[in-house]
């Protein structure tokens, strides 16, 4: 029997949050290796455990897997969270990518926010805001009113819903207003965010991560040498 898939990354969000939630939201209990000085990543590099050198990286099923988007995709494939059987799969997969495309553009915008120095983050926490309220919600927003269902894809909980959610948190946390005209987006993230193993992964003691202070940047500085 395999064991418990095994995460390595600092201690903080990152490019490993979005993955944490989809294996909780699969129900799948996980161990984290945190990274927390350049000897513990260089170990993992001359282990050659690292592809391209750089993490995240997940231990599952055998494989040391790299690469944000592919670890996504192995564990939305694995776990049923694209469509319910192998045609509805093939006609929703791209669809699913092309929503995910667009969460991961505005998520990547919010994660790099505290990486910029203080006198450019008020610049940039305004192009979030407009991109968030004038671009991406919208779209997504749109996409709900077109069919009237629960999910984004086929009326069945998929990655795309559960990536939709934790932006959707992660956006508030930065202004709650900006979720106000967007009510189907509302209702999505309390539809979602009641799903048992999602409820349970928003508890206080999960191992969900907060969000990024000015210790973590420092921390993930030192370690990753930016």
């Amino acid at each position: 029997m395999a064991g418990k898939p095994k995460l390595h990354y600092f201690k903080g969000r990152g490019r490993m949050e979005s993955i944490r939630w989809l294996l909780a939201a699969a129900g799948v209990e996980f161990e984290e290796e945190f990274i927390k000085s350049p000897d513990d990543l260089e170990k993992l590099r001359n282990d050659g455990n690292l592809m391209f050198q750089q993490v995240p990286m997940v231990e599952i099923d055998g494989m040391k897997l790299v690469q944000m988007r592919a670890i996504l995709n192995y564990i939305a494939s694995k776990h049923n969270l694209y469509g319910k059987d192998i045609k509805e799969r093939a006609l929703t997969q791209n669809i699913i990518f092309m929503y995910v495309e667009g969460m991961v553009d505005l998520n990547e915008m919010i994660m790099r926010l505290p990486i910029h120095p203080p006198e450019e983050q008020g610049a940039q926490l305004a192009l979030i805001k407009e991109k968030t309220t004038n671009r991406y919600f919208p779209a997504f927003e749109k996409v709900l009113k077109s069919h009237g269902q629960d999910y984004m894809v086929g009326n069945k909980l998929s990655r795309a819903d559960i990536q939709l959610v934790e932006l959707i948190y992660s956006v508030e946390e930065l202004d709650p207003s900006l979720t106000a005209n967007f009510p189907l987006l509302k209702a999505l993230k309390t539809r979602i965010s009641n799903v048992p193993t999602v409820k349970k992964f928003l508890q206080p003691g999960s191992q969900r991560k907060p969000p990024v202070t000015a210790k973590d940047v420092e921390e993930a500085r030192k370690i990753f040498k930016f």
